[in-house]
């Protein structure tokens, strides 16, 4: 292949701008060729419209989701459909050649699994139930055995510290309390109490707005056990405070679920990289949970972004160098499993992106879209522009930094959707707790896609009311580009990425420059705030160093921009150092 063909072939492979063309590095290039630069936007935007992701999160949302249940393994067999229907092929009936492939993984589970079938909570002696599972689908904990068919009636009684447990009897009797079920569940267990009830919902729930709300909970497997538990709404906690102050207080309990030995299904989705196969970017996306926003929509958005991949493949509008892989199955454990099961695989893992809660019609929910930025100099020192979402993180340390260009490309990439359709998009610390964790702990750059704060977040009044079919078109949008670029990532992507790391670079170093005399003034040192600084340069230094992860045919003119960007971060890091005062 002739110099300008072969340049050609990697601007259109990587949809860079026209300005580009003509880098230093590029040998022979032609000021005036004629040669449109492939821009993955413009072709994906047309594409991918959304209703996919959401017909697919109005399908899923219908089932309270956990791993081996009905719902969950429905939504596996709906993707699967869905798959072949884009032209995937199961793995075992594929040919060498067929580069869409899908298996599903079948696995023994440990205990049995798990769904809600009915409830209803009544105060004896009054007219109406205080809850119906009709209406408050959470209302059962996760784990809860059955009642009676008839169901039951018991004395409830009020425990208002685990103190009050050492001198109350509630053998045989209903324990309400309004703290969390994991201080109470053993001890209340020992005592003899038969289920428990309980009131917990954070304040960003804003649960005397949302009195109905209910969040769900969860007991731990008890495949031989007999406990139950029932958890509250706002109006139904305060309606059952003011009957036990009146005095004794029974309730009615009717709650009818199925525990069932099951196996756990995992889906995966690969289309094969034709120049480096065994390099790759996962998507992954978790199934289990009752919501619509948590997960319906990642697995609608995951499920039409394979979908639009295939299709734009199959009508020869894109490539693939490397492999994209798509995951669904059970939140961490499946994407942590799919990590640590094949060493020579995990090797070549580059990037992973989690689809968590990534469809919400903000204007209703108050999230906002979030990128949960892997563990940089904003986990320890969160100030400025920077903050935690209400779900809140830890504060990291120096050694827990994940230096890697993915945060800035991702960041700016989505940026860009944000810019063409007049959509938010913010950016947290890292805070952990999805499917990016176990990339993380892997030492694989891994990124958080979601919403919070959601004042719907895990109730039962997350439905598909909550959902955007134009969020999910954007994310969706905005996560297969990024992908594409990625998997087809050379030494023009490279080049970008370090004019983009650069100017990001100085950006931050300048506002943390500008942070410092308040800081000062609030008791900070000059030594802090030197410090600050300093792991901010770290960090970019090794952010841009991390682009050799991209295996080319290091081109002397990468590695120079490489090397004199860094020196330039570290030269602008001193100036601002010498500058405090």
């Amino acid at each position: 292949m002739g110099g300008i063909t072969a340049v050609k072939r990697i601007i259109i492979r990587q949809g860079i701008v026209p300005t580009l063309l003509c880098l230093s590095f590029l040998t022979g290039c032609s000021q005036h060729t004629d040669e449109k630069p492939l821009d993955y936007f413009e072709i994906v935007r047309p594409e991918f419209t959304g209703q996919l992701a959401y017909e697919t999160t109005d399908f899923v949302e219908d089932y309270w989701r956990v791993v081996g249940n009905t719902g969950f393994n429905k939504t596996i067999y709906l993707i699967a459909d869905s798959l072949q229907a884009a032209g995937y092929i199961l793995e075992e009936n594929a040919k060498a050649e067929d580069r869409l492939t899908y298996r599903i993984e079948k696995r023994a589970m440990n205990n049995q699994t798990w769904e809600p079938i009915s409830a209803s909570l009544q105060i004896a002696g009054k007219d109406t139930p205080l809850l119906l599972s009709e209406t408050n689908r959470n209302m059962t904990y996760l784990n809860s055995v059955s009642t009676s068919k008839e169901g039951i009636k018991a004395e409830v009684v009020w425990i208002k510290s685990i103190e009050d447990l050492n001198n109350t009897s509630v053998k045989d009797k209903v324990v309400f309390a309004e703290m969390s079920v994991r201080r109470l569940y053993k001890l209340v267990v020992e005592k003899g109490a038969i289920g428990i009830i309980t009131y917990d919902n954070p304040d960003y729930l804003q649960p005397e707005k949302n009195k109905t709300s209910i969040q769900f909970r969860r007991l731990s497997s008890q495949d031989n056990g007999n406990f139950w538990g029932i958890a509250l709404s706002y109006e139904a906690k305060d309606k059952l405070k003011t009957q036990l102050q009146k005095g004794k207080t029974e309730v009615l309990v009717n709650i009818q679920t199925k525990r069932y030995p099951s196996e756990e299904l995992t889906i995966i989705a690969n289309i094969k990289g034709s120049v480096l196969p065994d390099e790759r970017l996962v998507y992954s996306a978790h199934i289990q949970e009752p919501g619509a926003n948590d997960n319906a929509t990642g697995v609608g958005a995951q499920l039409e972004m394979a979908k639009t991949a295939a299709k734009l493949f199959a009508e020869g509008k894109i490539e693939f160098d490397r492999t994209m892989t798509f995951l669904w199955g059970d939140e961490i454990i499946s994407t942590r499993r799919y990590i640590e099961e094949d060493s020579k695989r995990t090797k070549g893992i580059k990037w992973g992106i989690s689809l968590d809660m990534v469809g919400e019609n903000t204007a209703v929910t108050g999230g906002t879209f979030l990128i949960e930025k892997m563990p940089d100099p904003s986990a320890i020192w969160t100030r400025g522009k920077d903050k935690h979402s209400e779900w809140g993180g830890e504060v990291l340390k120096l050694e827990d930094m994940k230096p890697h260009y993915l945060n800035d490309f991702i960041i700016s990439t989505f940026k860009e959707q944000g810019k063409y359709a007049n959509w938010v998009v913010e950016t947290n610390p890292f805070e952990g707790g999805s499917d990016h964790t176990p990339f993380l702990e892997a030492d694989i750059p891994g990124l958080l896609l979601w919403h919070f704060t959601d004042q719907f977040y895990h109730t039962d009044n997350d439905r598909i009311d909550k959902v955007s079919q134009e969020t999910l078109k954007n994310v969706g949008t905005a996560a297969l580009v990024s992908g594409l670029q990625l998997v087809n990532a050379s030494d023009v992507f490279m080049l970008a990425q370090v004019k983009n790391l650069k100017e990001q670079a100085f950006l931050r170093l300048e506002d943390e420059a500008k942070l410092s005399p308040l800081a000062l003034k609030n008791g900070s040192t000059i030594n802090e705030e030197k410090q600050i600084i300093s792991a901010w340069e770290d960090w970019y230094i090794k952010s841009i160093g991390s682009i050799h992860d991209i295996h080319t045919n290091k081109n002397l003119a990468v590695k120079a921009a490489i090397s004199n960007a860094q020196n330039e971060i570290q030269q602008k890091s001193n100036e601002l150092k010498e500058a405090l005062k």
